[in-house]
C-alpha cells in the first residue's frame, strides 16, 4: 500500500496548492510537490507544522508557465522567472512556491555552471543533493520514492546522496556543507560513505569552485541549529571547519588552566553551544578566545592571555569579512569579543554604579548580547554559577541607560582641530572619550565651556 500524507496540504497550503492542481491540469502538465515539505511532513514535529516554501517539479517542460499561471489565478505579483534553468519563484503572503522543470545539470570540468538540459523525473530527482530531499507528493497525497532508497534513509535519519558521495560534492562542492548542515538541524547522521567523501574533498569548498557568500548562507543555518556543537565538530571532523573559519584551529591543545574545563577550541565550541540561537551572539561565542593563542605565555608556570580580547577581536573581524558577512554584523561581533571580559570581570562589592555606567556605554546596542555572551562563556568553564553576571544585570536595570547612550562628547573633532590647530588623528577619539568618560563619572558637565576647562586642568590628554 503506497505511503499518503493525510491531508496532503497544511491549512495555509490548501488554496495554492489546489490552484497549482488547476492550473497544471488546465496546461495539460504533471506537477508534484518535491523536497523539503514531503520530507518535513513525514519526519513531523514542528518542522512538519510550519513550511515556509514548498517546491513544485513540472514533470518536462512548463514550470515557468506554470507559475504564471497560479500567481495570476492567485491574484499575486507576477513570479520572477530564471530563463536558462527553468525555474520561477512566487512570493506568496510570508510564504513562496519554487516552479522547477524535470532536468539534468551537467558540469564541465572548468566550469562551474552547470549544462541544463529537460529530463524525467527519475532523472531530475537523481540530480538532487541528498535522497531525503528526493520524496514526491502527488496531490491526494501519494508519496513517490523514484530514488527507491529515500523512504529508507529518512527512517534511519541518515543523510545519503543519490548518486555516488563523490559525484554528487564533485558536481557542487557546497552540498558538502549543506550535509553537515542537514545532519546538524534534522538531528541525522551522516551516512560512512558521505563522510569518506567530504574528507577526500574538503579542500574544494574555497572560491572559486564556491563564493564565499554560498558558503556563509549555509554556516549561518548550522551556527543558530539547536544541536550547533555537534555540527562544528561534524565539520572539524570532515576537515571543512578550517577551510570555513580557519582562525580556530590555533586553538586545539592549548590548555587554560583556571576555571576553564577545555583547551581553547573546545570552550569555543561549547560557548557557542550555550549561546542564544542567534547569529551575531552565536558568531560572538564561537570567536570570542580566537585571539588567544597569539598572546598566549606561561608565568610561573600558568597560562596567561593577556590582551587577548583586542588581538582576538581584530581577528574576529578579519574573518567574518573572508566571509563576507555584512558590515553591520562584523561590527557587531567584533564589539562583542572586544568587551566580553568586562561583565565576567565584574565584582558586584568592587563595581561602582560609574563602572557599571561605562560598561553600559561601551556596549551600546550590544548590551543584551553581551550578557548572554558572557553567560555562556562562563558556562562553558568550571565556574560555579552566574549569579554575579544576574547581579550585573539587576544594577543595570536600576540605571538610566537610555541617557547613557545619548551621551556624547560636547566637543566635536573639528572643534578640537580649530581650537589646537592640530591635525586630525587618533588622538581626537581618545579625548573625546575622556570627556565622556568625566561626564558618565558625574565630573563633567555636559557643555562646551565645561569640556576645555577640564581640558585645561587635564592638558595629559591633548599630548601626542
Amino acid at each position: 500500500m503506497p505511503l499518503r500524507l493525510d491531508p496532503p496540504a497544511l491549512p495555509e497550503w490548501e488554496q495554492p496548492f489546489a490552484t497549482v492542481q488547476e492550473q497544471s491540469r488546465q496546461l495539460g502538465l504533471r506537477a508534484f510537490v518535491v523536497g523539503g515539505y514531503v520530507r518535513d511532513r513525514l519526519l513531523g514535529g514542528e518542522r512538519g507544522k510550519t513550511i515556509r516554501e514548498v517546491d513544485i517539479l513540472v514533470d518536462g517542460r512548463g514550470a515557468t508557465q506554470l507559475a504564471t499561471a497560479v500567481g495570476s489565478a492567485l491574484k499575486l505579483r507576477p513570479p520572477v522567472i530564471f530563463e536558462r534553468f527553468g525555474t520561477a519563484h512566487l512570493d506568496l503572503d510570508h510564504r513562496a512556491l519554487e516552479f522547477v522543470s524535470s532536468r539534468v545539470e551537467s558540469y564541465a570540468p572548468s566550469s562551474r555552471k552547470p549544462d541544463v538540459r529537460p529530463g524525467t523525473l527519475e532523472e531530475d530527482v537523481m540530480r538532487r543533493d541528498f535522497t531525503i530531499n528526493t520524496l514526491l507528493m502527488d496531490w491526494d497525497g501519494t508519496v513517490l520514492d523514484l530514488t527507491g532508497r529515500a523512504l529508507q534513509d529518512l527512517e534511519a535519519r541518515r543523510i545519503m546522496t543519490p548518486l555516488e558521495p563523490a559525484s554528487t560534492f564533485d558536481e557542487d562542492p557546497l552540498r558538502m556543507l549543506r550535509a553537515v548542515r542537514f545532519a546538524t538541524t534534522l538531528q541525522f547522521s551522516l551516512d560512512p560513505s558521505v563522510e569518506s567523501a567530504i574528507r577526500a574533498q574538503a579542500g574544494r569548498l574555497q572560491p572559486p569552485v564556491v563564493s564565499m557568500e554560498r558558503i556563509r548562507d549555509e554556516f549561518s543555518k548550522l551556527i543558530v541549529a539547536e544541536q550547533v556543537q555537534r555540527g562544528l565538530e561534524l565539520l572539524d571532523a570532515t576537515r571543512l571547519l578550517p577551510k570555513i573559519v580557519p582562525q580556530l584551529e590555533m586553538g586545539k591543545g592549548m590548555q587554560q588552566g583556571g576555571w576553564h574545563s577545555h583547551d581553547v577550541f573546545g570552550h569555543s565550541l561549547l560557548t557557542a553551544s550555550l549561546a542564544p540561537p542567534e547569529l551575531i551572539t552565536r558568531l560572538a561565542a564561537l570567536l570570542h578566545d580566537v585571539g588567544k593563542p597569539a598572546v598566549h605565555e606561561l608565568k610561573d608556570g600558568k597560562p596567561t592571555f593577556i590582551g587577548h580580547q583586542e588581538i582576538g577581536a581584530g581577528m574576529a573581524g578579519a574573518a567574518l569579512r573572508h566571509l563576507r558577512y555584512p558590515g553591520e554584523l562584523t561590527d557587531a561581533v567584533v564589539k562583542l569579543v572586544r568587551l566580553h571580559m568586562r561583565p565576567i570581570q565584574y565584582d558586584p562589592q568592587g563595581w561602582e554604579d560609574k563602572a557599571v555606567r561605562r560598561l553600559v556605554r561601551d556596549a551600546g546596542d550590544q548590551l543584551e548580547r553581551l550578557l548572554a555572551l558572557a553567560r555562556a562563556d562562563m558556562r562553558a568553564s568550571h565556574y560555579p554559577d552566574v549569579k554575579k553576571i544576574d547581579d550585573l544585570e539587576a544594577r543595570i536595570r536600576r540605571i538610566d541607560t537610555q541617557a547613557i547612550a545619548a551621551i556624547r562628547s560636547p566637543l566635536t573633532g573639528e572643534d578640537l582641530m580649530a581650537r589646537t590647530g592640530r591635525p586630525a588623528g587618533p588622538w581626537i577619539k581618545r579625548v573625546k572619550t575622556a570627556l565622556e568618560d568625566a561626564i558618565i563619572d558625574g565630573t563633567l558637565a555636559p557643555d562646551a565651556q565645561a569640556a576645555w576647562r577640564y581640558l585645561e586642568a587635564h592638558p595629559e590628554l591633548l599630548q601626542p
